[in-house]
């Protein structure tokens, strides 16, 4: 199979693109290197990758590049991925996420595509709801523009699946986490708190730490990629996670127990708390498991463990 993968330089796109390679298929990255790393694809591009520098937002050079390629199926994971940035500055937020994504879309039509997979946001879609663990049928209400910019791609992904016969599926994340996901970038606390344990610093909380999310292993995500790209069938959204609440302060604790000797002083500082910022976030996963056969595997305190190895080899690496 050929496979496009837009954002494939970053922390979850280049996971993916390792798991296409692993499989036999050819794959094209498409990723104009603004938050992903050149670095991440070293051992993908020594394995016979086509990389593309290139912005989503640029309609006219992606088209050229995925109708060049004409690929079976493209993984759409370019984002803007910051909550904060987001808030400030919606419109370039949904400049990147609604119409990067129309631009993918189009592109995968005039290709020939025959199915795209859509990444979403599971963590941030929804905002504050009363029913925990959230299902797909619940009314996203989000709190902060990088959800509504997500939520208003997925509304494209079924109008061209409707309009044009697109097949378009998109999975909305847990809180993803583990390997290459960068200690000093934009989103991520467990990679932040990562680092900042390796570091020798203490973790900064923001708020009373009770706030919850279901953080899920990047091997899952890809796992879940590979599961609906194999289903014929599937249609719609589906919340990809491992249907478990876990708050900040145990992440800090989970993360004490991966490290084990490495964290005696690991104690978190707390500061106030971020306006936009969901109080409570974990996903239904259900749909996922009945219909696609998918479960996430992974534990938080194993996840954690793979996380601090990769990032001690990558500083020892330096």
């Amino acid at each position: 199979m050929r496979a496009l993968v837009t954002g494939g330089a970053g922390f979850i796109g280049s996971n993916l693109v390792d798991a296409l390679l692993d499989r036999g298929d050819e794959v094209i990255v498409v990723d104009d290197l603004s938050t992903g790393r050149a670095s991440n694809l070293d051992g993908a591009r020594r394995r016979g990758i086509a990389f593309h520098e290139a912005d989503v937002r640029d309609a006219a050079r992606l088209h050229d590049i995925v109708v060049a390629a004409r690929p079976d199926i493209v993984f759409h994971l370019a984002a803007q991925i910051d909550v904060r940035k987001s808030i400030e500055d919606p419109a370039w937020d949904a400049g990147v996420n609604v119409i990067g994504t129309i631009n993918v879309l189009e592109a995968a039509r005039a290709a020939g595509v025959i199915r795209v997979v859509n990444t979403s946001t599971g963590g941030a879609i929804y905002g504050d709801v009363d029913v925990i663990p959230t299902p797909e049928s619940t009314p996203p209400r989000p709190m902060a523009a990088y959800g509504q910019s997500k939520f208003c791609a997925e509304a494209y992904c079924g109008w061209y699946e409707r309009l044009h016969g697109v097949s378009a599926v998109t999975l909305r994340y847990g809180n993803v986490y583990g390997p290459r996901q960068d200690p000093h970038g934009e989103a991520g606390v467990i990679a932040i708190f990562a680092g900042r344990l390796l570091d020798g610093r203490r973790p900064k909380i923001y708020g009373d730490g009770r706030q919850t999310r279901d953080y899920t292993f990047v091997g899952d995500i890809v796992a879940a990629n590979l599961a609906v790209a194999a289903h014929p069938e599937a249609h719609g959204e589906y919340n990809v996670g491992t249907g478990v609440e876990s708050s900040v302060i145990e992440v800090v604790a989970a993360l004490r127990e991966a490290a084990g000797e490495d964290a005696p002083e690991f104690e978190p500082e707390f500061e106030p708390a971020r306006a936009g910022e969901v109080l409570r976030s974990c996903l239904d996963v259900s749909r996922a498991r009945t219909e696609l056969g998918f479960t996430a595997s992974t534990t938080l305190v194993d996840g954690l463990r793979a996380t601090l190895d990769a990032v001690r080899a990558e500083t020892a690496a330096r």
